[in-house]
């Protein structure tokens, strides 16, 4: 049985964060930036506390099975809820989004590559 790699994606919204929380959130904003956003298994957060109070983790997570997922994406929360939670940050709204990578249709490159390699 092959291993299937699942890329969860757990949103939400800072809530009642108090001024010197917003300034650290700031302070560490380039940490965050959406453009080093990554799927990792501990988890990356991103967001842009001057545009918006949304966030977002991205996980990497695997399992044996298709129902895995739903396994992976409870881990996901649980872990961006004790993330957020160790640092006193009210947050709502969180939900989360799991795609199974075995199950991601392929791009063109992909595609071409493929029938190549079949001539």
């Amino acid at each position: 049985m092959s291993t299937r790699t699942f890329r969860i994606t757990v949103r939400g919204v800072f809530d009642g964060l108090s001024t010197d929380q917003r300034a650290e959130l700031l302070a560490r904003a380039a940490q965050h930036d959406v453009l080093r956003a990554a799927f990792t298994p501990e988890g990356h957060l991103s967001y842009d506390l001057a545009a918006r109070s949304a966030f977002t983790f991205r996980f990497l997570d695997s399992g044996e099975e298709e129902e895995d997922i739903l396994e992976a994406s409870e881990r996901a929360e649980e872990a961006a809820k004790a993330w957020l939670t160790e640092r006193g940050y009210g947050y709502k709204n969180l939900r989360s989004q799991a795609e199974d990578l075995s199950q991601a249709p392929l791009s063109k490159r992909q595609r071409r590559a493929a029938t190549q390699k079949n001539l």
